[in-house]
């Protein structure tokens, strides 16, 4: 195999969702003593990955690989601190790949993702035969780069591509409760596999369409959420600053239209809901800078498919400003670069 660049040595594909027929029959059930693989121990991958090690057979083997030996070495510890898992760290994502049928990555930004599977089919020897490899990119990324990468993955024969982002933040990824929507371009058995590995980390699992239609959903979700968190952010500060107390004003606002995930589960406001990252000084949560990423990202595809929004330039240019004054801080903390404008 010749060495190929994601994104440089690949075809592009800028237009709907990346279609490719599954010539072989993946098996829609769960086998034990099956080789697992995880890429990425960011804050959503460390629990991702450890309710994967809870579900699967204990008989199976995780692999864990990430940037950062420190966090692999505590994931390890960890885990292994109260269950007597079989778990083992690669050096390489290509280490890993070679050596696990099931592969899900979590990965920050396009860059990373580009990087991961360039390192996997980049090297002049194919991966070892004998394996029905499933590769799940649970990242948010750009709809060309999955497309890119799920052509590379087939063309080289190393296996099947799933784009499979998810919604419900860092809770959602420590208590399984997170929902996929993913994209997958094949047999329906190719779907029902996604779908039960997917169910061990979440607790919905929405088959969108064709591969990219994943990436397509996440997007247009978290658009609407960008703009939601913006508009709860300034409701709050509108009705406590008009002398209304911020506890009674949520759980009027949660039992009437203007409820959202903004209002009743990340609400902006300090000491109104416990579990919410405001109530921590704004950290564990939903990075600031990742939903920047994912606002543009949104536009970016909504420029592509002709698809205006209004409120967009204006949301980005909050999420900007408040990063400047806010470093690091979950993004729910607009509500306070808006409360001292």
């Amino acid at each position: 195999m010749h060495r190929r660049t994601i994104g440089r040595a690949v075809v592009m594909i800028t237009h709907g969702p990346f279609c490719h027929p599954c010539s072989r029959n993946f098996s829609s059930t769960l086998s034990g003593r099956a080789s697992w693989g995880f890429i990425g121990l960011g804050q959503m991958g460390y629990n991702m990955a450890k309710n994967l090690r809870r579900k699967i057979s204990p008989s199976d083997t995780l692999i864990v690989c990430d940037v950062d030996a420190n966090i692999t070495a505590k994931f390890v510890q960890e885990v292994s601190a109260t269950d007597k898992f079989d778990i083992q760290v690669a050096k390489t994502a290509r280490e890993l790949a070679e050596k696990t049928e099931t592969i899900i990555s979590s990965l920050p930004g396009p860059e990373s993702v580009k990087l991961v599977f360039d390192s996997i089919l980049g090297e002049q020897v194919p991966l070892p035969s004998g394996r029905e490899r499933l590769f799940i990119d649970c990242s948010t990324i750009d709809l060309t780069t999955s497309q890119d990468v799920a052509r590379a993955v087939i063309s080289s024969g190393s296996g099947q591509f799933v784009d499979a982002p998810m919604s419900g933040g860092v809770v959602g990824a420590q208590t399984a409760s997170l929902t996929f929507m993913f994209g997958a371009s094949g047999s329906p058995q190719l779907v029902d596999r996604v779908k039960s590995v997917l169910l061990l980390m979440g607790k919905k699992a929405w088959h969108l369409g064709l591969q990219g239609a994943g990436i397509s959903g996440k997007l247009t979700n978290n658009y609407l959420l960008a703009i939601s968190n913006i508009a709860t952010a300034e409701a709050m500060n509108m009705g406590i600053k008009s002398g209304l107390d911020p506890k009674g004003l949520t759980e009027m606002i949660n039992s009437s239209t203007g409820r959202c995930w903004s209002s009743a589960v990340n609400n902006p406001v300090p000491g109104v809901i416990e579990t919410a990252p405001a109530c921590r000084n704004y950290e564990g949560g939903f990075g600031i800078h990742l939903m920047k990423k994912d606002l543009k990202l949104a536009t970016e595809m909504a420029q592509e498919f002709q698809a205006p929004l209004i409120l967009a330039e204006k949301a980005l240019e909050i999420y900007k400003q408040a990063e400047k004054i806010h470093p690091g801080k979950d993004f729910s903390v607009v509500y306070q670069y808006i409360a001292n404008q």
